[in-house]
């Protein structure tokens, strides 16, 4: 039984909530998502509120209840207040630059790793060693965030590398003499 999945989602004002069929569109104050669910689970809107209920008593309906109930949300959240992912730069010389539509990291490697900012995402740097990654779609962000963290992963010895913000890198201990 799904505890995430008996929960409604509440639809905040200012969101406009859409079912037709099985595909919710959320339409807000920051732009337009919409996400096509199973027909394992059935979407139903009621005085403001996101029900989400398994179709039948399969295990694979149980299963995908609980991730509707959290896409729908995460829809929700999505157009009425966004998404954003820190990462923090760490390292001598390492340091970032939004010019035009590219990311410029300059990560210790012989040249700069240039990363094209995809559409939907706004990246700012407030400073050199900060990188914010927002938007409206939480798995795209998730997903640019990681894949600017893969370019150079925090090292366990110094620390050096590109990590989230909230991330707690373990550190080992060096060589001993």
């Amino acid at each position: 039984m799904s505890r995430v999945g008996k929960n409604p989602v509440e639809v905040p004002g200012g969101v406009e909530v859409k079912i037709d069929g099985n595909v919710v569109s959320a339409k807000g104050k920051l732009g337009e998502l919409s996400f096509a669910a199973t027909d394992d689970v059935t979407i139903t809107l009621d005085e403001g509120k996101v029900i989400i209920t398994p179709a039948n008593d399969s295990k694979r309906a149980r299963s995908m209840w609980g991730t509707a109930r959290s896409r729908v949300q995460n829809l929700v959240t999505g157009v009425s207040e966004g998404y954003t992912k820190k990462l923090e730069i760490n390292g001598v010389g390492y340091r970032a630059a939004v010019q035009g539509n590219s990311l410029n990291l300059q990560l210790g490697y012989s040249h700069d790793v240039i990363f094209a900012i995809p559409e939907g995402i706004s990246i700012k740097c407030e400073k050199p060693t900060a990188v914010a990654v927002s938007g409206i779609d939480k798995q795209k962000v998730g997903q640019v965030a990681a894949v600017i963290r893969a370019y150079r992963p925090p090292e366990p010895y110094k620390g050096k590398g590109v990590k989230y913000a909230d991330e707690v890198i373990l550190r080992k201990e060096g060589k001993k003499k």
